[in-house]
């Protein structure tokens, strides 16, 4: 079975393109035995691709995190995906929009430098509601901004937004200790609130064009960078009046550039294409 691994700022992805053979159990199992960083390849996730429309440039999405669970989206799993078409040469355009199951996102080869792709993509417009993140306390809420929210007898204000995949976004002067973080954000991820569990974003924000974030994904835990993410700890920052429109954000990694305008945001940064292989083990 042969795959192509690629990152984007350490969040890395193993792509396929999909078989219609295999059903979404048989791409979960994959997911987990393939991500598995000991007796795997190793990933943060797995993506499978397929053409729905070549002439047109769409292409069907799908992403599975390494726990097996199936996303919505994934932001970096986007940039990863058009890397690997534009490396095996299997699309001439600038533009593909992809079909995921959040809905279309267009990205846009930037540049190329080698098995480096500079990549931006329309993530579409940010969702406040409580309804559409999905999040539950009892009442309904149009917008979730510093929302008192209790994790082992301390109160967190969360802003909460959703990019297609629900964010929870916290802000800190300083980062918790690497463990604390860490707790925070598995006791966050599986909080009864939120009904389709959430993505944590841990926010320092550095001046009003500049914030630092450390990322806890669902069904993944601690990841270097992550695209949605960036745009969830951006736009949470932006309804938080602590930054302007345009943003760079640090990850672990290096930095991804989000901007909102007229109702989408859109992020841009590389994808660098590691190494090609089969896996035997499936």
């Amino acid at each position: 079975m042969k795959f192509t691994k690629i990152h984007s700022l350490g969040n890395d992805f193993l792509i396929l393109e999909e078989r219609k053979t295999q059903s979404s159990e048989d791409k979960s199992s994959l997911a987990l035995q393939i991500c598995e960083r000991h007796t795997g390849v190793g990933a943060d996730g797995m993506l499978f691709i397929s053409f729905k429309d070549k002439s047109k440039g769409l292409v069907n999405f799908r992403v599975f995190n390494a726990d097996g669970t199936e996303a919505e989206m994934s932001g970096n799993g986007l940039r990863c995906a058009a890397a690997y078409l534009y490396h095996h040469k299997k699309i001439e355009s600038s533009r593909i929009i992809f079909q995921t199951t959040a809905g279309t996102r267009e990205c846009r080869l930037i540049k190329q430098n080698g098995h480096l792709y500079h990549i931006q993509v329309e993530m579409g417009i940010p969702l406040m509601s409580s309804h559409d993140i999905p999040f539950y306390d009892g009442s309904v809420h149009e917008k979730i901004i510093d929302y008192p929210l209790t994790i082992n007898r301390k109160i967190y204000p969360i802003t909460v937004v959703s990019l297609g995949n629900p964010h929870c976004a916290l802000f800190f002067e300083r980062f918790p200790s690497r463990i604390e973080w860490h707790q925070i954000g598995r006791e966050i991820e599986l909080h009864p609130f939120f009904l389709k569990k959430t993505n944590v974003e841990f926010v320092r924000v550095l001046s009003q064009k500049e914030i630092e974030v450390l990322f806890w994904e669902r069904g993944v835990g601690e990841t270097l960078s992550s695209g949605s993410g960036s745009c969830a700890a951006a736009v949470a920052s932006i309804l938080k009046g602590m930054t302007d429109k345009r943003v760079k954000v640090r990850t672990s990694m290096g930095v991804l550039e989000v901007e909102w305008k007229k109702e989408k945001v859109y992020q841009s940064g590389p994808s660098e294409v590691v190494c090609e292989g089969n896996f035997l083990a499936f």
